[in-house]
């Protein structure tokens, strides 16, 4: 019998479809109870949420574990933003119009997460981005907002196709739009030995593609750079939820993509690609918001390769995680430079040498040999994720050392590996039968550690010798964003210019 999401889960939805009532129907100027539908709804959804983890937990039937999860990472994101947005609107015009999109938009990313028919999935994966797009042109006297919301809305229309196109591949083999059913179809092909067919092949191909899209992947990706027009808090709503729904839609589908090896070799490649050169270019950025947009352009390559490695725990970890941590990093972006300042105050530590960095590497090397030996003697019939735990241990080992000595870095480094290792075991609970190792070939594992040990090593040297040769002559290119985003903007340009406000397409004033 396949995993179903419990009666309550599947009803956070409505909890903010119907608040859009009374707030629809508030009289102009009553700000006051504009927002109480709002915040309601916010506090119902996360109360919701809770109870349907205790059912789920009382409950004998398998249950969706996955939607369980993501529910209750949207309801507590909705409470906050929702929070938030009424103290950070206040005093504003156009309240009205950007409640009923808020509402619209967290009733739409909680179908995504609860449905289980994939047309249903793709109609809320489609509005959520209408009512995002209301939302990140709140300002519509601002420029900048109008053209590059207009660039975010050819992409998020592309990856719209792609997904649909997708649907009627796997409806058609599958004979139904249930999701359960669409994935038992995939077992059945891989159990009866055969290779998937080409209709499966190429739904997962586009479906990966979709999720490229959506996820403001090269070369695509200037849109969610520069999208800094809109309030704080629809930003931390776009990097901490919706982004992420490319990452829940691979995790959802991630039987299917493991038998495709096609779909995993296109995640790998423009999702590494992605990581490396986001994360160099954020390091130009002074801009507190820009930088954490290319940190989540970064984050977001990353998951998307940690897919196609077929590390869908480490992926879901990620996700969850980086939810959580973005929507603070944006709420509580006003305090940064308060924070900047207080530790410019304060004795600067060296900046840490090469060999340092170095040296960090041996110590993530050992951290893992050290926890491989422990995990064959404590749980000798569960393989230990090394991919994983490489990635882990190389983004943790230089903190850990340059936060003590060599022995009190790897005693910590054991111990934060050891913590990952908890909510891997968890996040494998979580996904179930899903989180099942895709069949990648050795290519592209080689591949994903090149490009990851690159990213170390470009970065170190430049944090080791700021002033060097490799830094003066990347910075120009890095700064400049590898110039990747200007070929489509101006491609978007020719085939559907914007519409400025106040000015017509032909630049000619009415």
């Amino acid at each position: 019998m396949p995993p179903v999401l419990t009666e309550l889960a599947s009803l956070l939805p409505w909890v903010y479809a119907v608040a859009l009532v009374p707030a629809a129907l508030v009289a102009a100027g009553r700000t006051g109870a504009l927002w109480r539908p709002a915040r309601l709804a916010g506090y119902a959804g996360f109360a919701l949420a809770l109870a349907a983890l205790l059912q789920a937990a009382l409950d004998s039937l398998e249950n969706d574990r996955l939607g369980l999860a993501m529910t209750t990472l949207v309801s507590l994101l909705a409470l906050v933003i929702i929070e938030f947005s009424h103290r950070y609107l206040d005093g504003e015009p156009g309240q009205r119009r950007y409640v009923l999109a808020l509402l619209g938009t967290l009733a739409s990313v909680a179908l995504v997460v609860t449905s289980g028919d994939l047309y249903l999935l793709v109609g809320a994966w489609i509005v959520s981005s209408l009512c995002l797009h209301q939302l990140l042109t709140f300002y519509r006297d601002r420029p900048m907002a109008q053209v590059v919301a207009h660039k975010k809305f050819l992409a998020s229309r592309l990856a719209d196709l792609c997904l649909l196109l997708a649907t009627v591949l796997l409806v058609r083999a599958a004979g139904g739009s249930e999701i359960a059913l669409i994935l038992e179809q995939v077992a059945a092909r891989q159990d009866s030995g055969g290779a998937l067919g080409w209709d499966l092949q190429l739904a997962a191909m586009l479906l990966a593609l979709a999720v490229i899209l959506k996820s403001a992947q090269l070369p695509v990706h200037g849109w969610l750079i520069q999208v800094m027009e809109a309030p704080t808090p629809v930003s931390a709503l776009l990097h901490a939820g919706l982004v992420n729904l490319g990452g829940f839609l691979l995790l959802r589908f991630a039987p299917l993509l493991s038998a495709a090896p096609a779909a995993q070799t296109l995640l790998v490649v423009v999702g590494g690609l992605t990581a490396v050169l986001a994360a160099l270019v954020m390091m130009t950025r002074i801009s507190i918001k820009v930088r954490l947009a290319w940190s989540t352009c970064a984050q977001m390559g990353f998951m998307l390769l940690e897919c196609g490695l077929g590390l869908y725990e480490l992926a879901l970890v990620h996700l969850l995680a980086h939810s959580l941590y973005k929507a603070h990093a944006f709420l509580a972006s006003g305090e940064t430079v308060l924070q900047a300042r207080h530790q410019a105050l304060q004795a600067r530590r060296p900046a840490p040498r090469l060999r340092s960095l170095l040296l960090a590497l041996g110590l993530a090397g050992l951290g893992i040999t050290l926890l491989h030996q422990l995990w064959l003697h404590w749980l000798p019939t569960h393989p230990l994720p090394l991919e994983a735990l490489a990635i882990v241990a190389v983004g943790l080992a230089p903190w850990c050392l340059h936060r003590g000595g060599l022995a009190h870095g790897l005693t910590m480094l054991i111990l934060l590996l050891g913590l990952y290792l908890l909510w891997h075991l968890g996040a494998a609970w979580i996904l179930g039968a899903d989180a099942t190792s895709g069949a990648h070939s050795l290519y592209l594992t080689l591949l994903a550690l090149g490009l990851f040990a690159a990213l170390y090593l470009v970065q170190a040297c430049i944090v080791a010798r700021p002033e060097g040769v490799l830094a003066r002559r990347l910075y120009p290119a890095a700064f400049a964003g590898f110039f990747l985003d200007e070929h489509f903007t101006r491609l978007t340009f020719r085939l559907w210019p914007p519409r400025r406000p106040g000015l017509p397409v032909n630049g000619e004033r009415s």
